[in-house]
């Protein structure tokens, strides 16, 4: 699934479409997480484009008269082409610019979400209810470890809880954890608040460091440009089963935490 890092290279791909007006919208299959709005060619066409923001995994495309949010599931990317290209399999949702570019809805397992909100100060109950941004000032080590305090989950899972911060999915977890030193499977609620000085730093720098290096490119993730991300490269504990831990050379070991799996350096992070 793309995570924070990848939707906010996402975002910053689509950033040429800004002030440009719709000229059509085509939806070849509008059966995704929630239906695509069968009215959103009629209710988009003309309207110019006004703002692009990001929202934990949301982007936000602010048009004169709504909002249309835009969330990639698990495998949906959005690609922005110079002009049309004739559609594969999977290509759910054409919106055209007076450009001529198209903005195109990859998303083979149709997890994505493409959503109308009428008027600009309304919100929407995915919305309503998430946390801070890891990378902006409410995310701190205070604000963590009170959160913290009513978790009696893992801190892996708890890093993942969007009602905690938003935008931390599995890999970016265990990347931080690592970092940090802490062991996912250490129950949230018995962190320190030195411990979570540290984490909350290595969320920060991770998703950075993710950010400059265009993402991780798993499976179907590209950017909006096509190009791929290359953090993946950089990866101490995500995916590396068995491969010798680059500080300490143990074997990296891998868990199931919340049906998912969990990567983590047994000496480094007792």
């Amino acid at each position: 699934m793309p995570e924070l890092p990848e939707v906010e290279v996402t975002r910053l791909g689509l950033l040429p479409l800004l002030q440009q007006t719709v000229t059509s919208v085509t939806i070849r299959n509008g059966k995704l997480r929630w239906p695509i709005p069968a009215d959103l060619h009629d209710t988009l066409s003309q309207q110019t484009l006004l703002q692009l923001t990001r929202r934990a995994k949301y982007i936000l495309a602010q048009f004169e008269r709504g909002v249309l949010i835009l969330h990639l599931g698990m495998s949906g990317r959005l690609r922005l082409m110079a002009q049309f290209e004739p559609p594969q399999k999977h290509d759910h949702l054409d919106i055209q610019f007076t450009s001529g570019q198209v903005l195109r809805l990859r998303d083979p397992r149709r997890f994505g979400a493409v959503l109308w909100i009428d008027g600009l100060d309304a919100t929407h109950p995915l919305l309503n209810t998430l946390g801070p941004e890891p990378l902006g000032q409410d995310f701190h080590a205070h604000y963590l470890h009170r959160q913290l305090k009513k978790k009696n989950v893992a801190i892996k899972i708890a890093l993942m809880d969007s009602h905690v911060v938003v935008g931390i999915g599995n890999i970016y977890a265990s990347e931080a954890l690592f970092r940090a030193r802490i062991s996912p499977q250490l129950p949230a609620k018995k962190l320190s608040l030195k411990q979570c000085e540290a984490l909350v730093q290595e969320v920060k720098t991770t998703l950075s460091d993710a950010l400059i290096a265009g993402g991780s490119s798993l499976r179907d993730f590209l950017g909006a440009d096509n190009k791929a991300g290359y953090f993946q490269q950089s990866y101490f504990v995500y995916g590396r089963t068995g491969e010798p831990c680059r500080v300490c050379h143990t074997p990296i070991m891998q868990i199931k935490q919340g049906q998912r799996s969990t990567f983590y350096c047994p000496v480094c992070q007792k």
